[in-house]
């Protein structure tokens, strides 16, 4: 009895110890997770842009940001575009065979200056001479025709005339007009020249640029152009500006062109812009206009383009206070007035001198962080 006694006493005694080891256990477990809860509630958040609470930055890390307020207008642009001379498309004229014909002459060489009506070639074609004698009949038959109709009028004014002869005499004076006008037409395309021969003249003074056609070839109407003439003082640029700089430029800008080839600086106008880019080079077309005379340019030449910007209202910030966030995204840092900084969205235009368009999302005048931005924004990818 006194042995059972002794090993019930000592299972209890065990079995206390166990349950206060347990209790202790749990106790320290719930003050860890008390702790951990503590800690992260008062551990600041990031904030998000346009919250009221902004973020506050230690007056120790001040130095390592600069603030500039939003200021307008961005100067001349320090972004070179290439570009090229090119005839505009009222100055240059491609002149080909208005019939199947044989060239008999040349009449012009490459890069000689002719003025308007001069030969440039002289060709020979079975088409001309049926179109020159058809000419011909046409105003015989049209006087014929004519003819009859006065004296059917005659008769008429003397009561002696058929009224069915006069209407057949009026229709047939009416359709040899109309065929004399589609002769005389036909020959005014071909042009001067006599029997089956005829010339084709420059329509435009100016520099014969190219000529396709050689004595004894057979040419016809719809091909290649067989001469070139342009006007070398009618000339103007054309640059390609990339997509993501095209936001802003319109008509009337002015730009800076230097051409290499020439040592030559002269200012330009934007005289239109295109609408089309290339998908190969992801760029668009812009035409200017040449201020004053072009001296020696010529068609062809390369050219270096820099527009500058005659908005003054345009506000503008150095390019490093932009940042790019979530891969498309442009936002700024704002100080506000009670010193904090919060994340602005922004929408962005060309960028030029170091310095970006703002188009949307600023005020004038506002404090922006444009340096160190990325010291207040880790998560940011790049700067634009």
């Amino acid at each position: 009895r006194i042995l059972r006694e002794t090993v019930i006493h000592w299972i209890t005694r065990m079995s206390q110890e166990r349950i206060c080891t347990l209790y202790c256990r749990l106790g320290l477990l719930i003050l860890v997770a008390g702790l951990v809860a503590c800690s992260e509630s008062t551990t600041p958040k990031e904030p998000e842009g346009g919250k009221a609470d902004g973020l506050a930055l230690p007056e120790a890390s001040r130095k390592y940001i600069e603030i500039e307020a939003v200021g307008k207008g961005l100067g001349a642009l320090g972004n070179v575009h290439p570009g090229r001379l090119a005839f505009r498309p009222q100055a240059m004229a491609a002149i080909g065979t208005p019939m199947a014909a044989r060239i008999l002459t040349v009449e012009a060489r490459p890069g000689e200056v002719v003025k308007a009506g001069a030969p440039l070639l002289t060709l020979q074609s079975a088409d001309v001479a049926e179109a020159r004698a058809s000419l011909v009949q046409a105003e015989a038959k049209a006087a014929s025709a004519e003819d009859l109709l006065r004296r059917q009028n005659a008769m008429i004014q003397k009561g002696v005339g058929l009224e069915y002869e006069h209407l057949e005499a009026v229709n047939a004076a009416r359709e040899a007009r109309a065929e004399l006008e589609r002769a005389r037409r036909t020959v005014e395309i071909i042009g001067g020249g006599e029997g089956d021969r005829f010339v084709i003249r420059s329509p435009a003074s100016g520099v014969v640029l190219t000529i396709r056609g050689n004595v004894g070839q057979v040419v016809s109407p719809g091909g290649d152009a067989l001469v070139e003439v342009g006007d070398p003082s009618r000339i103007w640029v054309v640059a390609d500006i990339p997509e993501s700089e095209f936001e802003g430029i319109a008509a009337g800008r002015t730009a800076e062109v230097y051409v290499p080839g020439a040592d030559s600086r002269f200012e330009a106008t934007v005289n239109g812009v295109g609408k089309v880019v290339n998908s190969d080079t992801r760029r668009l077309p812009i035409y200017l206009e040449i201020k004053g005379d072009a001296g020696n340019l010529t068609a062809g030449m390369l050219a270096e383009v820099s527009l500058s910007n005659t908005d003054d209202t345009t506000l503008s910030l150095p390019a490093s206070a932009v940042l790019i966030k979530d891969g498309a995204r442009r936002v700024v840092y704002v100080q506000r007035e009670d010193g904090r900084f919060e994340q602005r969205q922004v929408r962005t235009g060309v960028s030029q001198g170091g310095r970006v368009m703002i188009l949307e999302g600023l005020r004038p005048g506002e404090k922006v962080v444009v340096r160190g931005a990325l010291f207040l924004d880790s998560s940011a990818e790049q700067l634009l």
